[in-house]
């Protein structure tokens, strides 16, 4: 059974990044047409190392553990339910503007309404309860802490004082 849903799972992540992907690649032409510029280039490869890096560990963590639900699943499913839910909301509020690069059109104005009127960067507030939450579903804690803090010292350190030096263009 629980093979099974560790499968469910990795399927619907691979695919819900492939999608948004394919929807950062239609989204970005569009801002670039609109004379987008890229700020923090030299990180974004970071990001993929650590979600790839991390969807290997909590695999291999929970099949070499022998496959198991944590006593506490249902809570850490639910958790992970609400970051997809708070994601798609921010994807929805930013329309053709999300991305999972820093793009800014000179003279846009900042979107500051749904989940982005309460804080300032809600989706990465949602990655970091899935990064959190997915492993731990399978009790595989060695995972989750450390995709935890490698991707907390990104986003503190690089990504988000990079996201608002490039949000100053809009202010």
């Amino acid at each position: 059974m629980v093979d099974w849903f560790i499968g469910i799972i990795t399927v619907i992540l691979i695919v819900q990044r492939l999608v948004e992907l394919a929807l950062a690649r239609r989204n970005r032409q569009w801002v670039v047409a609109l004379g987008a510029v890229e700020f923090g280039a030299r990180h974004y490869p970071l990001f993929f190392l650590i979600h790839g890096a991390w969807l290997l560990g909590w695999l291999t963590e929970a099949l070499t553990g022998g496959p198991q639900l944590s006593s506490w699943w249902p809570a850490w499913l639910l958790l992970f339910g609400a970051a997809q839910a708070l994601r798609y909301w921010c994807i929805y509020s930013l329309g053709h503007y999300w991305n999972t690069r820093i793009l800014v059109v000179p003279g846009a104005t900042a979107i500051r309404r749904r989940p982005y009127r309460y804080l300032p960067h809600p989706n990465y507030l949602a990655v970091a309860l899935e990064l959190a939450a997915v492993p731990m579903i399978f009790g595989c804690w060695l995972t989750a802490a450390a995709a935890t803090v490698v991707n907390g010292i990104l986003l503190v350190a690089v990504r988000i004082p990079q996201e608002e030096e490039a949000l100053k263009l809009l202010r």
